[in-house]
């Protein structure tokens, strides 16, 4: 029973982490319809704006969220303005983007690095202590990351399912020609996807950071996990990657405990490859039909 409930609670925080990450990360792929390479870069950006604000005053928890919330959005934000929308009606648009995605994470990596240098720093902004359920110790971070996922995670849910917002992102991502005959500012929708998926990794780096250590590199990691989640789920199903995300996380806990950490991720860029073959749209795609 030790052993369940500590695999349960490791994938649980881990999932929360790759969720906020791949729900971003697919919200920009189903309504845009590219993949964001400096993704990765929104989180460490979001996780060294909070460290850098704590080391100036005492701050708590909840507005190193916040911060790291408008940090990752004024990114995105920024992203889209000065990249994205100049490119958007190029002909090679998938692959243009990522080239300069992958470009502007270089880069921001470079910056990073070149401020705070390569040594990895601890977050000041965290809970801590810990408390022992069934005989295991599990710290209260690993409960606020549980919560906030769950707050932010729930958060979208409503904006997507309950909100005018929300029925603009989804009528752009089904089809963005249609939508802007509806009278759907689809360029507007692109600037808020760019600065909600934004807000959502900056909160994922800070939460990231809280459990390891901030590094320029921190984003990395992160990214390729949330990318195989979101290839499993089905490129650009928002729903689909999050519940991926735990199932994934849950997964690689318990081949971590079971048969060494360094076998966790090998094993699921194996299930990547099953589920392509099973499933080339993933689990939860679903083939488009378009009438000629």
């Amino acid at each position: 029973m030790e052993i369940v409930i500590q695999i349960i609670v490791t994938g649980l925080t881990m999932g929360s982490m790759y969720a906020l990450a791949a729900v971003g990360l697919s919200l920009i792929y189903g309504t845009l319809g590219m993949f964001n390479m400096a993704h990765g870069m929104f989180m460490t950006l979001g996780a060294y704006a909070v460290l850098t604000l704590a080391s100036a005053m005492n701050l708590p928890l909840v507005a190193g969220i916040l911060v790291a919330m408008l940090v990752g959005a004024a990114i995105g934000v920024l992203t889209h303005l000065l990249i994205v929308r100049f490119m958007l009606n190029s002909p090679e648009f998938g692959t243009n983007i990522l080239v300069a995605t992958a470009g502007l994470a270089i880069v921001l990596e470079d910056l990073v690095l070149k401020g705070y240098g390569g040594y990895p720093f601890p977050q000041p902004v965290k809970v801590e202590g810990v408390f022992v359920l069934v005989g295991v110790s599990i710290t209260y971070q690993a409960l606020v990351i549980l919560l906030v996922a769950a707050v932010f995670i729930g958060a979208v849910a409503w904006l997507l399912l309950k909100t005018k917002f929300g029925r603009a992102i989804r009528a752009t991502a089904l089809n963005r020609d249609a939508a802007r005959l509806m009278g759907v500012r689809t360029n507007t929708v692109y600037l808020q996807v760019m600065a909600l998926a934004g807000a959502l990794a900056g909160v994922a780096g800070l939460m990231i950071s809280t459990l390891t250590t901030l590094s320029p590199h921190m984003g990395g990691d992160p990214l390729l996990k949330a990318f195989v989640i979101c290839v499993v789920a089905g490129l650009g199903n928002v729903w689909g990657a999050g519940v991926c995300a735990f199932g994934l996380a849950l997964l690689e806990s318990a081949i971590g405990f079971y048969f060494g950490v360094r076998f966790g991720f090998p094993t699921m860029l194996m299930l990547v490859i099953v589920v392509l073959i099973w499933r080339p749209l993933g689990l939860f795609g679903k083939e488009k039909v378009v009438r000629l």
